[in-house]
């Protein structure tokens, strides 16, 4: 591949500008000044404490909604009314409140440990669980009674390893006795209103069998935060020399009051699936990546908009669903770029993050005969991610019309579209295509076919789907920008939204309708297989 690598020391700056673009901090105007379209990511050389009263409609024991022996009812469980007041409103200063769970999952039942600081004498929790519910799109699960505040100290780094240490007390215990399976944000609200912030927990499934798995993608999230001053690609002084080369879920998420990238990337395509009401299963990337049979028997598997840092074991997991049958929909770009590993913090297992990227030759672990943490397409142990999602990361950054190429694909049906159909911005921030340099599944079909310039180099994004020899069907965007685009409205002229506009919105709703209904319904490739056309495409495109 034709690829440049901008130097190292732009990756931190680099790609922290990146992270304001792709969750529209910053218009798509801003984005010729950000280096780096290359194929490394710009990589170079209750009662009492915790315990409340259950909300108005949702007291303990209820039926509608809980996880039973065979799952959860999505149906029951977004028939019960919804909070739209679950968003945070009055954010206050940056250290006003802000904390962490000390899991990143919990079984429905299961008690976590809430880390919070605050300035404020006393604060709530509120425990809102994501989906539908008529377009409220959260539900207000629990909620605690006041509890006391307290200004935890500062954090540490780690010389080492620059990794940012809380060590914060635990401020209270949370018990999820009657709490449904789903993603969670749980809202922090300092008393007299001084300031709120968000938790997220996931409450994942004990099976999956039958289901369409959802899959947070909290690896990733932790690797872009900065909280304390340091993350994945770089450290106060901006440059990637100062990044951390391993990072907790022990602290806050800095991005989007505390939600991390959720809010962006995942609850779009959550408030979709749930509205359809098909059978869904939750885990994070951190539960696939423990559990070896957790994806036994699923439906399909859901890696949202962005899916970027995967251990070998999560990615040996999907692989071996994708080999018994599983259906696996890739909803965004760059995924499975990063190999990491996952090692215990002081306050459990896989809490700690571990990429050390190019200076991969100092980890300890790679030392001990760990793989080396490094993009999986690099030496050492090279195994280039197209071998699973058909299409391979080819760049950043780009805003680009999203183009049709073949309209008469199920996935298309309803949609009205015609070959050469343009859908404006909807290429971006990072992309896709299908190369068959690189280790490519057959057959597979390309959906969407389109031109772009990433800082100079003409290059094609693509959205394909292949069927695998099991059955399975693989789907893959190619755009970070699909479940974003599930929220556009209007006509694109106000900003949001990187300009997406309803029509986008129209477009990506009915794909991802059409996709999970087809994909819940068993093995994709075996009602619907692939017809490769891979030849045609490229040579009608002149690359």
């Amino acid at each position: 591949m034709d690829q440049e690598h901008i130097p190292g020391d732009a990756d931190g700056a680099g790609r922290r500008r990146f992270l304001a673009i792709a969750t529209g901090a910053a218009t798509a105007a801003g984005l010729g000044a950000v280096g780096g379209c290359a194929d490394g990511d710009a990589e170079g050389p209750g009662k009492g404490p915790g315990k409340g009263p259950a909300p108005s409609g949702s007291a303990p024991g209820a039926a509608a909604g809980k996880a039973g022996p065979r799952g959860l009812d999505v149906k029951a469980e977004n028939a019960r009314p919804g909070n739209a007041d679950w968003t945070v409103t009055k954010a206050g200063p940056a250290r006003a409140i802000e904390g962490f769970a000390d899991k990143v999952s919990v079984l429905p039942g299961e008690s976590f440990g809430l880390h919070v600081s605050t300035t404020a004498p006393r604060f709530t929790v509120s425990a809102y669980r994501m989906g539908w519910y008529g377009g409220a799109r959260a539900r207000l699960v629990w909620r605690s009674e006041a509890l006391p505040g307290v200004r935890q100290p500062e954090p540490t780094v780690d010389p080492g390893t620059r990794t940012v240490r809380t060590r914060w007390a635990r401020t209270t215990t949370v018990e999820t006795k009657d709490w449904p399976e789903g993603s969670y944000l749980l809202r922090l609200d300092a008393q007299g209103g001084e300031g709120q912030r968000f938790v997220p927990l996931t409450v994942r499934s004990a099976s999956t069998s039958g289901r369409t798995v959802v899959v947070n993608a909290v690896a990733t999230w932790q690797a872009y935060n900065r909280w304390g001053g340091y993350g994945s690609y770089d450290g106060p002084s901006g440059g990637y020399a100062s990044r951390s080369l391993a990072v907790t879920f022990d602290r806050p998420y800095e991005y989007d009051d505390g939600a991390g990238l959720f809010l962006t990337y995942e609850a779009p395509l959550i408030a979709l699936a749930e509205r359809l009401g098909i059978p869904l299963a939750y885990a994070t990337t951190t539960d696939v990546a423990r559990e070896k049979r957790l994806l036994e028997g699923a439906a399909a598997v859901l890696s949202l908009g962005h899916d970027e840092y995967w251990s070998p074991e999560q990615r040996a997991h999907f692989t071996a669903a994708r080999d018994a049958g599983t259906n696996i929909a890739i909803l965004g770009a760059n995924c499975c770029f990063r190999r990491i590993r996952l090692e215990p913090s002081d306050l459990g297992p896989d809490r700690t993050l571990v990429c050390y990227k190019s200076s991969y030759e100092q980890d300890p672990g790679f030392k001990r005969g760990h793989p080396a943490t490094v993009d999986f397409r690099s030496a050492p142990g090279a195994d280039p991610e197209s071998s699973l999602l058909g299409v391979i990361y080819d760049g950043y950054p780009v805003d680009a019309p999203y183009v049709v190429t073949n309209p008469g694909h199920w996935l298309f049906e309803g949609t009205g579209v015609q070959a050469g159909d343009r859908f404006a911005h909807l290429v971006g921030v990072e992309y896709d295509k299908v190369n068959t340099g690189f280790p490519t599944p057959r057959p597979i079909e390309i959906l969407a076919h389109s031109p772009v310039v990433c800082e100079g180099r003409p290059s094609h994004q693509d959205t394909a789907y292949y069927s695998a020899p099991s059955g399975a069907g693989v789907f893959a965007t190619g755009t970070m920008r699909w479940v974003e685009a599930l929220d556009a409205t209007g006509d694109g002229s106000g900003g949001r939204n990187h300009g997406l506009d309803a029509r986008s919105g129209a477009l990506t709703t009915r794909v991802t309708e059409n996709l999970l209904r087809v994909f819940a319904a068993g093995p994709a490739g075996r009602t619907h297989p692939a017809r490769d056309n891979v030849k045609t495409v490229y040579a009608g495109s002149g690359s």
